[in-house]
């Protein structure tokens, strides 16, 4: 049996949703000694469960997992405050000789995490303008406008995501820059092994399908409507979460539950080309197979890789 090889100080597992990265995440922390730390945004938010795919207690198998359910569905996301939390967690975890196991498909969060990223400030007047344009013409139009400033930012951020488009044509007007020239280079704060999931478009396409099958049929219509009577529609965050606003259409009488179905998993899938194609641009990424075939063989390889990793 192969022994456990000795760890990196951090191990990030990215890539798509549904290529099977938290089962990884938990397999990797057992065997380093490690626990989780949260990537995926939405997962941040208390309550949104079945939604986001957040794994259970009896799924995590006896792993810690940190920053899960910390925000409520009505405070609005900060990728700064993100970083802050998350290194305070990283560093902890390393001062207790612990091994941190980032696993999420949030692109943005990961770079927060573990690389040299410094998020510009804001400007109430700049932002307060845009809101009202947002407010007034919808995130459409505001998508064009950062489509012809950053095409790459553009690319990265849904169309309906009015708030991170408002942020990046902020970040645009207050620097004089693109969005994306903000980030710097590959530049880690830790010593990191990314490990990316890769599974073939048209096998992801068929889990996410799934995926959304069975969010249907553990409730997730209940849990949309139970966190409605919370404050989620007023949330400016976790109301765009996918799923989430596609059930809030329909609870609104916007369409029919089976439209809002038929949406999340379209939506879903764009999700998905998205972060692949953000974690592709990141050449310290590793791609493993996740594919059905190739599913059993995943943790072997992972733990190959660090135990190459950390031998280099």
């Amino acid at each position: 049996m192969r022994s456990t090889p000795p760890a990196p100080r951090v191990i990030a597992v990215v890539g798509p949703t549904a290529a099977g990265k938290s089962d990884l995440g938990v397999f990797l922390a057992q065997r380093l000694g490690g626990e989780v730390v949260n990537a995926d945004s939405m997962q941040l938010y208390r309550g949104m469960d079945i939604g986001t795919a957040k794994l259970t207690v009896a799924e995590r198998d006896g792993v810690p997992h940190h920053l899960l359910d910390i925000w409520d569905v009505t405070e609005a996301a900060s990728v700064a405050e993100y970083q802050r939390l998350a290194r305070a967690e990283i560093d902890r975890l390393l001062a207790a000789g612990r091994t941190p196991v980032l696993v999420g498909g949030s692109g943005l969060y990961v770079r927060g995490a573990v690389d040299a990223l410094e998020f510009p400030g804001t400007d109430p007047a700049v932002r307060a303008r845009l809101e009202a344009e947002l407010a007034e013409r919808g995130p459409g139009v505001l998508h064009s406008r950062l489509a012809a400033a950053d095409p790459e930012a553009a690319r990265a951020i849904l169309p309906g995501n009015g708030r991170r488009i408002v942020r990046a044509l902020e970040v645009i007007e207050i620097t004089g820059k693109p969005f994306t020239a903000n980030l710097p280079g590959h530049e880690s704060v830790y010593d990191t092994v990314q490990i990316g999931v890769d599974v073939a478009r048209p096998e992801l396409d068929e889990r996410i399908a799934l995926r959304v099958d069975r969010m249907w049929e553990a409730g997730f219509v209940d849990e949309v409507r139970s966190l409605e009577a919370h404050g989620l529609r007023e949330g400016l965050t976790a109301s765009r979460a996918l799923g989430y606003q596609q059930i809030l259409r329909a609870l609104a009488g916007e369409c029919t539950e089976q439209e809002a179905r038929d949406e999340t998993v379209r939506a879903t899938k764009r999700f998905a080309r998205r972060q692949d194609s953000w974690f592709r641009r990141d050449p310290r990424v590793h791609w493993l197979s996740g594919a059905e075939a190739d599913r059993g063989e995943l943790p072997g390889q992972a733990l190959a890789l660090i135990e190459r990793a950390v031998a280099a």
